[in-house]
């Protein structure tokens, strides 16, 4: 038992270690910026795969004024590549209402009178208390009665827009996207992180796609920093709140 309580202390003590280096990062100073070395956007711009071969009679289309490349005049400049960006409009507008009633009632009645029974019940009324009689052997009655009334109201308002950055293009030419944006204002950094798979179809002329058209869709928009710091529960106080039964 003495064991089990070391481990967990000690537990408890590197988490908290763990979550007092994280905020250690902006004590005193603004949040730092991630890194964009380690963003799998720049890895999918660096190595954004081997260039397709231009098809026989078309070697002369990088002089003309007429080609189909994305650099051309009139060309397709919407993503359709691996390390291609794209313009993500995040236009969230939505409010729900919901409201439910139910009731229940139920009555039941049940009687069983032997007032001749080969003349038993009179002879038992004569020796028991006087009032009471065997007339009305059974009589049950019962009621249930039960009701519920629940509502939920919920109103979400966001605008955005964010350059996302083509990841991968799956075989079967969906592209998978992922697109991150920092802003940092005084002490505090704001993130916007959003991912998932889109259909080039759906990118509209200006190479943007509304959130609405992106599949197994992914949006974040969070911060942190000192103001963020100040909202958030001590590490105790959640490890307690996770482990206490009551």
């Amino acid at each position: 038992m003495r064991i089990s309580m070391l481990r967990v202390t000690f537990l408890i003590a590197l988490v908290a270690t763990a979550s007092a280096c994280a905020r250690m990062n902006h004590i005193g100073k603004a949040p730092d910026f991630t890194p964009q070395t380690e963003s799998t956007e720049r890895v999918a711009m660096v190595a954004s795969g081997i260039p397709e071969a231009a098809p026989p009679g078309r070697a002369s289309d990088g002089a003309s004024l007429w080609s189909a490349g994305q650099a051309s005049l009139l060309g397709d400049r919407r993503a359709m590549k691996r390390g291609d960006i794209l313009t993500v409009v995040i236009l969230i507008d939505d409010s729900a209402e919901i409201q439910n009633s139910t009731s229940r009632s139920r009555n039941g009645s049940e009687s069983l009178a032997i007032p001749d029974l080969f003349g038993v019940p009179e002879r038992i009324n004569q020796g028991i208390t006087d009032g009471a009689s065997l007339d009305s052997a059974v009589d049950l009655n019962s009621s249930a009665s039960s009701g519920g009334d629940g509502s939920v109201r919920r109103s979400e308002s966001l605008t955005l827009r964010i350059a996302a950055t083509v990841v991968d293009v799956l075989p079967n030419g969906i592209l998978s996207i992922e697109g991150s944006q920092e802003v940092r204002v005084n002490f505090e950094l704001r993130e916007l992180l959003v991912s998932g798979y889109v259909r080039p179809e759906d990118i509209s002329r200006q190479n943007e796609i509304t959130y609405d058209k992106i599949a197994s869709a992914r949006i974040s928009y969070g911060g942190r920093g000192q103001i963020t710091d100040v909202q958030q529960p001590r590490i105790g106080q959640q490890v307690l709140d996770a482990i206490l039964p009551f």
